[in-house]
């Protein structure tokens, strides 16, 4: 770095994501605040843009929030916050009405009580989803954005990658609290490394999916905001419940393509497929759960893992040929169209389906209003743990918790007084050089998601996760022995926060001694009479 000068920034609140979390954040803060939005690709990358099925809300006279807090709870297997998940729920109308208020285009249905179309998914028990179409993250990230890039208080930094979060007692030893002043920003286009100073920091990365081989979230899923506030010094909880979307499309030239709840919900049913002998076309999931494809993601998942592995299947089929045709390309114009591409044709065919990794459970303690253990910095959305999700996310619910959460964020954030600026050191490259080795990276990045996929996958053993657990231990030395001699990259500082992220979903499995929800052991198959989150605390640095 030249001088500090050169490479300092001033806002009153930093938000790194720029999914529905954090751009909610931002529209409700941008007309009182100056507010940056620091995306490590575009703002369209993140996996809210990925969500198909919808939002869930209480929109129907004949649906209460007392049904939807319900649904919610049983799916959480016990370990929801109530007071969280009333919190959200009970704000869920409003949340929407913003939306729309926004511009959103959700299906319209003019019998239905708010004018809008409502679908029904797993788990609940009221027809409850708005939704556009089936693409309706991408609807409401296509407003949102548009919003966010006309509005004048709102700056806009793509391609630009969060290293870590700056702390006060770093830079003065008689600070006695601690606090979050900023961050340390790549510039990835550039390769130079920023400082930018913020009153209040807001972490909104999403999750953490890719540190497993198969998952259906967009490449930006490393777990960034929930490994950046660990370092930091910030309580993590429930990593071990990592939720395994059960449909995700199986085909060679289809990259994580889901193939959306929704489609179980209008009437699609699980199948085995040729491949599976006298068993072939057979409807199995009747005999694992009486709500058959309607029961939660955590007991679909499981049954098609179980008969996969039963008979050496490589994918089961999920089947929705028996609705009109005309049905299914107004409902799922995107699912049909993209299966189209690929040869299947979803109103004569059977869809092949495997599970993979969709949802990250756990996350970055939070209070309703998104505050982590370090003043000054926020979670919200996919990187923080509310309690809503408990042992087991309800579809649809997390578009909802990042409305509701983003907004009260947002309010606190706006009651807070402005804070003293105070002198920031620039970021030191000194004592590094250009990585010699460019493969290591490439090498560990898919011995990690390898080895989590099978050794920490949907049915778990304690052989299993200790084996993981050694060889995260030798990764992450060599990954930060890496990091300590070598100029940073994005894929290396993927990979550091990706090789965090695993240590805390090992640990936080390991210390789990029953089966509940996501997690389900080989070793512990029963479920404790009394539940209780995992919060992992971490070490001194």
């Amino acid at each position: 770095m030249d001088t500090q000068k050169n490479y300092l920034m001033k806002f009153d609140v930093a938000i790194v994501g720029s999914g529905l979390a954090g751009l909610s954040v931002a529209l409700h803060l941008a007309q009182t605040r100056k507010v940056v939005i620091i995306s490590k690709r575009s703002l369209l990358d993140g996996a809210s843009n990925w969500a198909q099925g919808g939002i869930a809300a209480v929109l129907d006279s004949a649906d209460s929030h007392e049904q939807h807090i319900s649904d919610t709870l049983i799916a959480g297997a016990g370990l929801c916050d109530e007071s969280a998940t009333r919190f959200i729920i009970e704000h869920s109308r409003e949340a929407i009405e913003w939306l729309i208020e926004q511009g959103v285009p959700f299906t319209r249905d003019p019998k239905a009580e708010l004018g809008f179309h409502l679908t029904r998914e797993g788990g609940h028990s009221q027809r409850r989803i708005i939704h556009a179409a089936d693409a309706t993250g991408h609807a409401v990230q296509v407003t949102l954005e548009q919003k966010a890039r006309s509005h004048p208080n709102i700056t806009i930094l793509e391609h630009h990658f969060a290293i870590d979060v700056i702390k006060s007692d770093r830079l003065d030893a008689n600070v006695s609290t601690p606090s979050c002043v900023g961050l340390y920003v790549k510039d990835v286009t550039t390769g130079k490394v920023m400082t930018l100073a913020a009153d209040h920091t807001v972490l909104a990365t999403g999750g953490a999916g890719k540190v497993y081989l198969y998952t259906t979230n967009p490449d930006t899923a490393t777990g960034d905001g929930i490994a950046m506030a660990w370092r930091a010094g910030c309580r993590v909880a429930n990593m071990e419940f990592i939720q395994f979307h059960p449909t995700c499309l199986y085909h060679p030239y289809a990259k994580s393509f889901l193939i959306s709840e929704a489609v179980r919900g209008e009437g699609g049913v699980l199948k085995l497929p040729a491949g599976a002998g006298a068993g072939a076309g057979k409807r199995f999931m009747p005999e694992h759960d009486e709500r058959a494809e309607l029961a939660p993601r955590d007991v679909v998942a499981r049954a098609i893992d179980f008969e996969m592995k039963k008979r050496g299947l490589d994918y089961v089929e999920l089947d929705i040929s028996h609705q009109p045709p005309e049905f299914l390309k107004e409902h799922f114009p995107t699912i049909h169209a993209r299966c189209l591409e690929l040869g299947i044709d979803i109103t004569t065919q059977p869809i092949p389906v495997v599970p993979a990794v969709h949802f990250t459970c756990g996350g970055v303690v939070t209070d309703m209003f998104g505050r982590t253990d370090l003043p000054g910095l926020y979670a919200v959305g996919e990187t923080a743990y509310t309690g809503l999700h408990g042992a087991n996310r309800l579809a649809s619910n997390s578009l909802l918790e990042c409305l509701v959460v983003g907004r009260a964020a947002a309010k606190h954030i706006e009651q807070q007084p402005k804070q003293k600026a105070i002198p920031l050191p620039a970021w030191d490259e000194s004592r590094v050089t250009d990585a010699d080795e460019e493969v290591v990276i490439a090498h560990n990045w898919d011995e990690l998601r390898r080895f989590m996929w099978n050794y920490v996958g949907i049915v778990r053993t304690t052989k299993r996760l200790e084996r993981a657990q050694h060889r995260i231990r030798l990764l992450r030395e060599e990954i930060y022995e890496y990091y300590a001699h070598f100029r940073i990259t994005r894929d290396l500082l993927e990979l550091r926060n990706l090789v965090d992220v695993a240590s805390m979903i090992v640990e936080s499995a390991l210390s789990r001694r029953e089966s509940r929800g996501l997690h389900y052991s080989q070793d512990y198959p029963e479920t404790l009479p009394k539940a209780l989150p995992t919060v992992l605390s971490p070490p001194p640095r």
